[in-house]
């Protein structure tokens, strides 16, 4: 059994359609995905699909290419963290400088304090943080070293960054999480540090409704293709797919601090 480990079923994409991809997750034999949020606005839509279906988990965090929108406090994203059991982590959070364009470093010190708040909670509440960082793996890395992210570990989401970043990262307890991504032929430098990322260090996710693996990009992406994931970084490493399925899924109930037999 695959376990998708980052996923947005509450984006609009799945809305018309969401009993036909829960179904489709059983018939590809995942049995668990975790609902990730992006807003405080949407977050209740993230909440319900957790607790109205055993199988799905949820987070709480503001992304941090989301600008305007309300912003959130330590005391916001720890006592929601609290208050809910299928709340298993923070985020996601992390940096995104891939849009910054003409706008100065200065200019984007709200994504670093957003960045903290998030890491402290996640100290507060015990609960790992799901990190994002594009065009910005220098300052995700420094700052989780700042605000001493390795107490509490985590994963880092869809992961296009170096080996270098990758074994930084894992040093501080984090694991990789790759997704479609690493199945593009343009993929080579990512599918190199694949196969270096041990196995007991990694997930795998769609971040559905995006990044579609092989052999269904240009698709709306859900939940039920990591299968794919997990098959193409199987033949990626000379494993079995059925003893990377295993793995993952053991390192996402680890990560996430989940008891295995309880949904």
């Amino acid at each position: 059994m695959f376990i998708d480990s980052h996923c947005h079923l509450d984006f609009p994409e799945f809305q018309a359609r969401l009993p036909e991809v829960l179904a489709n997750m059983k018939s590809a034999h995942v049995s668990h995905a975790l609902c990730v949020s992006v807003d405080i606005p949407d977050f209740p839509n993230v909440l319900s699909l957790a607790q109205e279906h055993p199988h799905l988990y949820a987070s709480v965090g503001v992304h941090p290419d989301y600008e305007d929108t309300p912003e959130p406090s330590l005391e916001f994203l720890v006592t929601t963290a609290n208050e809910h059991s299928k709340i298993i982590a923070i985020g996601e959070t992390g940096l995104d400088y891939y849009r910054m364009g003409e706008r100065s470093y200065e200019s984007m010190e709200w994504q670093r304090e957003r960045f903290r708040t998030h890491i402290r909670a996640a100290l507060a509440t015990k609960k790992p943080l799901i990190i994002h960082t594009r065009s910005a793996s220098e300052d995700t890395i420094r700052i989780l070293k700042e605000e001493g992210a390795d107490r509490i570990g985590g994963v880092m989401h869809c992961f296009t960054e170096s080996l270098d970043v990758a074994r930084q990262a894992m040093d501080m307890g984090f694991y990789i999480s790759f997704s479609g991504i690493v199945t593009f032929k343009s993929a080579k430098e990512l599918q190199e540090t694949c196969k270096q990322v041990p196995l007991d260090r990694m997930l795998i996710e769609t971040d559905s409704p995006y990044l579609a693996p092989i052999p269904y990009r240009g698709k709306t992406n859900e939940p039920a293709w990591v299968s794919k994931v997990g098959e193409f970084i199987a033949h990626l490493k000379g494993v079995s797919v059925d003893e990377l399925a295993r793995k993952t899924s053991s390192n996402f109930y680890q990560c996430f601090q989940l008891d295995r037999t309880v949904n």
